[in-house]
């Protein structure tokens, strides 16, 4: 403490600093607890009062103080968390964060200090998750949790409880194509079964290889080009758009498509009708086929990673002075023609 600040008076259980000017000012400061407050007067009882007075009506309200860390619950720094991420990822990503966040951290570790939480209670509850077999949420929960914790552990500067918290390493399942008479299959049911939203959705995902999610944002472009938004782009890039040539695959199945359908399906009842087609598959999948397939043709790679949405790779030839015409595109298209359906059954 400054000597020129080394006068004091005490007032609710506080120690405040003053000092006379040379002015003949009284001025006394305090810079603790989370409270900022400086007054001055050339009276000494009026400084003492001024103080009290702007004491009790800090930030609106007697005494109030801002709450330290040692305070906070894992609850309220998850919140923080959330409304950062909020404004950082896509919105499908933070609705993700909230549901695991609600169905399994903040019951068990909401209304806790998070100074509390230590690295057992953290191994204990994913082990829970493990024991049941369930590796691929225990492995989500692990991510968040160290995310959030990590912020914790800046707040206090201590080394986070989730660096020495362990689980089994999880590799997510890349899928496969489906086979031919998969295919054949599948196609056979969408042609029967067309007033079905699905049938539209898996005929357009199969045979020009959309994510799911990118459905939403198909549009028809000269009758030979089908448009999307690429969804995997991160929060705060441009939207991109990317074109796929019709193929005569797809040719073909223009005229039992409504692609209307196709963009308005409900997405978890796309996910429950494949499952109950083909149980080994998933929806996902036939974007791999659609790639499988069109390399299989003999479709360039570097033309199929743009149909697909894929990032280039390679020299800088191919990944900035490349640009393809679209009669290449349409040349390349006609080599994804690879079976036959008998259309009229």
């Amino acid at each position: 403490m400054p000597t020129n600040y080394r006068n004091v008076f005490a007032t609710n259980d506080m120690i405040v600093h003053y000092r006379l000017r040379n002015d003949g000012v009284y001025e006394a400061r305090f810079h603790r607890q989370g409270i900022d407050i400086e007054v001055s007067s050339k009276d000494l009882t009026k400084l003492k009062q001024k103080f009290i007075e702007k004491l009790n009506n800090y930030d609106g309200s007697p005494r109030r103080k801002r709450r330290n860390h040692n305070e906070k619950t894992f609850g309220e720094y998850a919140d923080e968390w959330l409304n950062i991420k909020k404004v950082t990822t896509k919105q499908s990503t933070y609705n993700e964060y909230v549901r695991m966040l609600n169905r399994d951290v903040l019951p068990a570790f909401g209304e806790i200090k998070a100074i509390e939480i230590d690295r057992c209670m953290l191994q204990n509850f994913l082990l829970t998750y493990i024991q049941k077999g369930v590796l691929r949420t225990a492995h989500k929960l692990f991510l968040l949790l160290r995310c959030i914790f990590d912020m914790i552990a800046e707040d206090y500067n201590i080394p986070t409880p989730m660096k020495k918290v362990v689980v089994p390493n999880y590799q997510s399942k890349s899928g496969t194509a489906f086979t031919y008479e998969e295919e054949k299959k599948l196609v056979n049911h969408c042609l029967a079964n067309l007033k079905k939203d699905t049938s539209h959705a898996f005929l357009v995902l199969l045979y020009a290889g959309l994510r799911r999610s990118e459905l939403a944002s198909l549009k028809i472009i000269d009758g030979m080009w089908l448009e999307c938004e690429t969804s995997k782009e991160r929060m705060g890039k441009n939207v991109v758009k990317r074109k796929v040539p019709f193929t005569p695959m797809m040719k073909r199945m223009l005229p039992y498509i409504d692609f209307k359908k196709a963009k308005n399906v409900n997405l978890n009842t796309l996910q429950t009708t494949m499952k109950r087609l083909f149980p080994d598959h998933h929806s996902h999948e036939l974007r791999h086929t659609f790639i499988s397939r069109c390399k299989e043709s003999g479709v360039s790679g570097e033309v199929v990673s743009i149909w697909a949405g894929h990032s280039l790779t390679g020299t800088i030839t191919t990944t900035v002075y490349t640009h393809y015409s679209d009669e290449f595109h349409l040349k390349e298209a006609q080599k994804v023609n690879y079976l036959q359906f008998d259309l009229n059954t």
